[in-house]
């Protein structure tokens, strides 16, 4: 019901929920939001290559919506990277997600379309991706005296990207990674 609110554009049907919508800014340009989960190590939803490429038949940058936003969530990189060159040049940006580490490969692929296979996480670094480290440890070697994980309380860092694009094309122009906050900074 909440359409700002999306999941995996391949998740198996019938799922509630859509994978992809259309949000227009304060100055009327038309964001394109698509969010698509991997297969490699993931369950439950289709062949994720098929429905990017039916996407992409049925749905044009410039003219469906502005700029498009894909926001891929997968556990492996070459899955990831995959997918960025499958929508380089008919996207703005390709961002991964998932893995909770900013990877250092932030770029514009060739045909214009920015990409960075991971965008990290927000949250504290000094951890287990988020988690209480010396309980995520215990749980790692089986300790009895492990229990439920539970957030670090470090302070917490903020991973993203910032996305120039061009009004004319929708492509990126510019695309830099921001990492503020925390152990990582």
């Amino acid at each position: 019901k909440e359409k700002r609110l999306l999941r995996p554009y391949n998740l198996i049907s019938p799922s509630p929920g859509k994978g992809f919508e259309v949000f227009e800014t304060k100055n009327r340009s038309k964001i394109g939001v698509l969010n698509l989960m991997g297969n490699v190590f993931m369950k439950k939803c289709d062949n994720v290559f098929e429905a990017a490429k039916k996407f992409v038949t049925q749905n044009e940058l410039k003219k469906n919506y502005d700029y498009l936003i894909i926001d891929f969530h997968g556990e492996i990189t070459s899955e990831k990277m995959a997918m960025g060159h499958f929508f380089d040049g008919v996207s703005t940006v390709v961002i991964g997600t998932h893995t909770h580490i900013p990877t250092a490969d932030t770029r514009i692929l060739k045909n214009g379309t920015a990409y960075q296979t991971d965008i990290g996480m927000c949250g504290d670094y000094d951890s287990v991706i988020g988690m209480n480290k010396e309980n995520s440890i215990k749980r790692f070697l089986r300790d009895k005296n492990a229990i439920s994980n539970f957030p670090a309380k470090g302070e917490a860092s903020i991973s993203g990207i910032f996305i120039e694009g061009n009004e004319k094309n929708g492509l990126a122009d510019n695309v830099r990674r921001i990492v503020k906050g925390g152990s990582l900074e």
